[in-house]
Order: C-alpha cells, then structure tokens, then sequence
C-alpha cells in the first residue's frame, strides 16, 4: 500500500492583527517586520477559542475533503506544543467531538515540524496495512504563550489550525520519501521558559538556513528525482528569508513557493498543513505534482516530506 494525502482543510481566527496594531504595542515597526520576517498580519484565537476548537474545524473541511466520515478514522495524530491543558489531550477531546468513535488518539509534541512528524508517523501504519485513514492536525493557540513585552517574539507568532487525512492513494502517487531529524544541543535556543516562548533568533536563523536546502534536496533525491521535477515547495512559514534560503537551493521560481507567511505569520506546527490546504484550494497545487513539505522547529526539530500529489 501507498500512504498520500487524501483531504486537507484548515481554519484560522477571524481576529486579524497587523504589523500597525503591534507599533501601537511594542517598539517595533511594520517597515521592520515586513522586511526581516516577511510578515504583515497575523490571527489571533479569542479568549473562548482555544487549541481543540481550531483542530476540530480544521479536521471537519478535511475528512469532508477526503470523502469519509468521522467514523471512518482509524487514529487521530495531534501535533501541537499548546494543548488545551496537559491531559486529557486534543487528539481526544477532537475524538469526542468528531465522533470518531474507532479512533486511537495521541498528541505529538516536535513544535514546528510536528506536522511534518505526524505526517511520517501516518504513513507507517498505512503502509502497514494496520490502519485505512489517519487524521493528522498541526493546531496552535500561540497568542497564549507569547511575551505581548517582547518585540524580538510577539511580532512573528499567530493562531490556526491545518488538518490532512492520510489513506491509501494510487500506485506510484502519495508520501515518495520524508527526513526526520533532532539535535537535541540546539534545544535552548527555542523553548517555552516559564509561561512564554524564549527564543535565540541568530541561532535559530543559522540552524534553519542551513537545515531547511538541505532537507529538501534529501527528500528530493531520496525520491529518486531531481530539483527539476519539484512543481511546488512548502516550507514552514517562520521567516521569508529562511524560506528563500530553501527556495534558492532548489532552484524554483518564486511563484511555485507557498507564502502564507504575510498573513498568518508563524503558527507552529499548524503553517505548514494551513499553507498546504490553500495551495491545494488556489490550484497551486495540481493532480500529479511533486511536491516538498519541509520544516523546523524547537527541539531543535526538522522534517521534510516529498509528495506526488493525487489520490
């Protein structure tokens, strides 16, 4: 059997805070943000929202998506590093809540590329044959870890939430190759100290312009491919210049890059699916494509997956 992608769906907020809201907040500028990070505007999740919520909308476009029904998920895969509360998780709380009343549930916790490692962790069970459809969410509530004090942090993060349900797809579409990786040393220059995210943005930033081309270009290889045959990147939303960094190692035009980063900012482990299901609503993404999926996070964490897209 071949894992792939079967239907997508996401959900951000409706509160829009943009780079002008923040200059009345923090000593920042919106000329600063925009040219440094990439990022104009960002959702912010209201005080009755929290992490489930946004999972559970995301989940419901993406099982309608798929063309199956709540019953029919054999396991929900959550990735998130701000549930609801410790336990019980979201992955069981969105349990409840869809009616997937078959579904084992479990939350995984690799902050940014969380996604990308529920994506890899689906896939084994349906190559397995174990399990027929996987639902695996990034969700985020960023806004309630975020320093509002602190200008290097609060001006890149923001709320949503991306769903994808893996299933059996056709002989020679789906998940091609993927690249799983951590380097635990690296994990004091993005943590959560006490109530709110910390952040080491010079270490981060070299960590990531040199993981993210690399990752890419191994999944691509590894798909026995070329940069040639990559139709559209989708990188994790974090920085546009980390984001180019990758783009320019694949050698792609910039319109065959998804940049979702300007008006959602970073949502975590919830930009990548978020970025994916609206390349795959705009048409960006097409029936056949070979796509790469590709990011990093706190951990330090990184994961990056190749696609040939269709069912």
């Amino acid at each position: 059997m071949q894992a792939g992608i079967t239907g997508v769906g996401k959900y951000v907020p409706e509160k829009v805070l943009t780079n002008h809201d923040l200059e009345k907040i923090v000593d920042t500028s919106d000329e600063w943000i925009r040219t440094r990070t990439g990022i104009e505007e960002r959702r912010i999740a209201a005080d009755d929202i929290d992490t489930s919520d946004m999972a559970y909308h995301a989940s419901v476009r993406a099982i309608d998506d798929a063309g199956i029904k709540p019953e029919d998920i054999d396991l929900i895969l959550v990735a998130t590093v701000t549930p609801d509360m410790p336990f019980p998780t979201v992955s069981c709380m969105l349990q409840e809540r869809l009616g997937a009343s078959k579904a084992a549930a479990m939350d995984l916790s690799a902050a940014c590329a969380g996604f990308m490692y529920g994506i890899v962790t689906a896939k084994q069970f349906i190559d397995t044959g174990v399990y027929k459809n996987i639902l695996v969410i990034g969700a985020e509530k960023l806004s309630k870890i975020t320093d509002w004090e602190d200008r290097n942090t609060c001006v890149l993060f923001g709320d949503g939430a991306g769903a994808a349900v893996i299933g059996e797809v056709t002989d020679g579409r789906g998940i091609l190759s993927f690249e799983l990786g951590a380097d635990g040393g690296g994990g004091k220059f993005l943590q959560q100290e006490g109530r709110f995210i910390q952040m080491n943005g010079r270490e981060v930033f070299k960590f990531a312009v040199r993981q993210m081309p690399e990752s890419s270009m191994h999944v691509v290889e590894k798909a026995g491919l070329t940069k040639e045959d990559v139709d559209y990147l989708i990188p994790h939303q974090a920085n546009i210049r980390i984001m180019e960094a990758a783009r320019n190692k694949l050698d792609i035009p910039v319109e065959k890059m998804a940049t979702s980063i300007k008006r959602y900012g970073n949502t975590s482990s919830a930009s990548i699916p978020i970025a994916l299901a609206e390349a795959v609503e705009d048409g960006s993404v097409k029936e056949d494509d070979f796509i790469v999926l590709v990011g990093f996070g706190g951990g330090l964490t990184w994961g990056a997956v190749g696609i040939k897209w269709g069912k």
